[in-house]
C-alpha cells in the first residue's frame, strides 16, 4: 500500500516544521461582504481542533511555551492582520493544558 504523503505546517511560535496532525489550528473566518462588496461583519477568530474550517488558518505547537512565544511576538495577529481577543487565547491555553 502506498504511503500517504502527510502535509508540514510551521509553528508561529518557534517557527519549526511539524506535521499538520501534531499542531492547533487557529482560524479567522472569511469576511461576510453585503450586495456592493464593502465588507459587513469581519471575520471570527476561532481554535479549529477538526482542521476543516474555512478561511485562513494559522498553526501553534501542543506546548504552553509555543504559545507563550507566539503571543509575545504577536505573531498570530501578524498571521490575521487584525487584533485577537483574548478569549481566543484564553482558549488555547485550556486546550493545550487539556491535552
Amino acid at each position: 500500500m502506498k504511503q500517504r504523503k502527510m502535509p508540514m505546517r510551521k509553528c508561529t511560535g518557534c517557527g519549526e516544521m511539524f506535521e499538520k496532525k501534531q499542531l492547533v489550528r487557529v482560524v479567522k473566518a472569511p469576511d461576510e461582504t453585503d450586495e456592493n462588496g464593502e465588507v459587513t461583519k469581519s471575520g471570527e477568530i476561532s481554535v479549529d481542533l477538526t482542521g476543516k474550517k474555512p478561511g485562513r488558518g494559522a498553526y501553534v505547537c501542543k506546548s504552553p511555551e509555543c504559545l507563550a512565544a507566539a503571543r509575545k511576538a504577536r505573531r498570530f495577529e501578524k498571521a490575521f492582520s487584525c487584533k485577537i481577543p483574548d478569549d481566543v487565547y484564553e482558549r488555547l491555553e485550556q486546550e493545550l493544558k487539556g491535552e
